[in-house]
């Protein structure tokens, strides 16, 4: 028997808590010491267990788990047992970083089935040494410094490491004492990985030339996690004063002194885009940020920063789906320097010539505003700009050169490349405008016209109009 007798009365329903639980020396030694006093504290304990499939003996870790919580639970223990398997993509982020996420999922979901709002993990002070070092030697800055939190909120859960400050040996005596069975992880001693080799390698001559390395070391996470606090705490304060509709004001941000100025621009693209922001797009973005074109920079598949008129912003750009409809090509041409007579007879997407990007049509109802009898597009002239068009952005309005009226609308460069579509001799449509307000139909719905909208996708995958991160 583990505990002493339940002080919960028979019938209650008992608060759950959740132990990451790998079957090995530490992670077994924590749970043995969770359940010592959960029982007289009224608390029922699952241990959450990750088949990663990664090595040849996953199930007999699995096997043996499942064999000491029933051998724990038959002695009056109040434990059980959860189990997931998971599948580990390497591709991108290498085999630890992948199983580290894909572990860390699988316990919040396995935790939230269990009714646990607390889950406990085993990573001792030597762990948060080498977690350091290995950060150190990676370059990394307070965020990597600071390590392993010893507690903090996440998915909607509690993660704490309440043996943080515990030193490795004190859990060998703690597991010898009890003679507590565990598995030994064959890929502990695996070289081909950073932190095997620090701990075998390094850590044995490092910890006797210094003794008190881990303890050292462990300060170095508590006074940079100190630092992080700080330094997001003043990012809220410099944002406060940059924000702006759609993004941040560059103007503004370059006035900060260097330092606060990337400070403010880390916190900002993490906080936006929801990721961890590179360090070599950081970097080029303070160099660059004082240019005086529009610009972008990549920021992952998805999205991109970009800089028009004073304001920095994160925009989506192309997303492959599924779903999209298919797309046609209309007209033939090796280049976008001559006019090319084009025909579309239904909506859909449509390559036009050499154009990078597509014409996008879609039905609508003949009184929306902006649409274009169908018919119309079956007679189209798709040109390149050559200067002194004119375009009328709405009606009762003067039509007017169509720099300044990509200027008034705030039509960023790369919303602006495209043919310039022209129905017998007039101008019907300029991407990033829209249709001319000379060619708005006018037609009672009941007519039965049919009538399309018209969008204008660049190549990679942005619309008429700004298509921002929060949208």
């Amino acid at each position: 028997m583990l505990t002493e007798a339940a002080s919960t009365p028979v019938g209650a329903e008992r608060r759950a808590l959740a132990v990451a639980y790998s079957g090995g020396r530490d992670s077994t030694a924590l749970l043995h010491a969770t359940l010592v006093v959960a029982d007289r504290l009224g608390l029922r304990v699952v241990a959450l267990h990750v088949h990663h499939g990664l090595s040849a003996h996953a199930d007999e870790w699995l096997d043996h788990c499942e064999t000491q919580c029933e051998s724990w639970a038959a002695s009056g223990a109040p434990v059980e047992l959860r189990s997931r398997r998971v599948t580990v993509d390497p591709a991108g982020s290498g085999v630890e970083a992948a199983a580290r996420h894909a572990r860390y999922a699988a316990l919040a979901q396995m935790a939230r089935e269990a009714g646990c709002d607390l889950v406990l993990l085993a990573h001792h002070r030597d762990d948060q040494a080498e977690t350091v070092l290995l950060q150190a030697l990676r370059g990394a800055g307070m965020a990597g410094l600071a390590a392993m939190p010893g507690s903090i909120e996440r998915d909607g859960l509690n993660w704490a490491r309440p043996w943080l400050n515990r030193p490795r040996t004190e859990i060998d005596r703690y597991v010898a004492q009890h003679g507590l069975a565990h598995i030994d992880d064959d890929s502990n001693s695996d070289s081909k990985y950073a932190r095997n080799r620090l701990r075998h390698d390094v850590w044995p001559t490092f910890g006797a030339a210094f003794p008190q390395a881990s303890q050292a070391l462990t300060s170095v996470a508590a006074h940079a996690q100190e630092a992080v606090a700080c330094l997001a705490d003043l990012a809220v304060v410099d944002l406060h004063a940059l924000r702006r509709e759609g993004g941040l004001n560059r103007s503004a941000l370059l006035v900060l002194p260097v330092h606060r100025r990337a400070n403010a621009l880390r916190h900002w693209l993490a906080e936006t885009s929801g990721a961890p922001v590179p360090a070599s797009l950081l970097h080029r973005l303070l160099a660059e940020l004082g240019g005086d074109r529009p610009a972008r920079w990549p920021l992952d598949a998805d999205r991109e920063v970009r800089l028009y008129r004073d304001v920095i912003s994160i925009d989506r750009v192309a997303m492959k789906s599924d779903t999209e409809p298919v797309i046609t090509s209309v007209g033939e041409s090796a280049d976008t320097t001559s006019a090319l007579d084009v025909c579309v007879t239904a909506p859909g997407r449509f390559h036009i010539g050499a154009w990078p990007g597509l014409l996008s049509v879609e039905s609508v109802d003949a009184d929306a505003r902006g649409v274009v009898p169908l018919a119309s597009l079956g007679r189209l002239q798709a040109r390149p700009r050559q200067g002194g068009e004119q375009f009328q952005r709405a009606a009762n309005t003067p039509p007017r050169a169509l720099k300044k009226q990509y200027q008034a609308a705030g039509v960023p460069p790369w919303l602006r490349d495209g043919p310039l579509l022209w129905c017998d001799g007039h101008l019907l449509f300029v991407p990033g405008l829209g249709v001319d307000a000379r060619w708005h139909a006018v037609h009672d719905s009941a007519t039965g016209v049919p009538c399309c909208s018209l969008r204008w996708i660049t190549s990679d995958g942005s619309t008429d109009g700004r298509l921002h991160a929060h949208d």
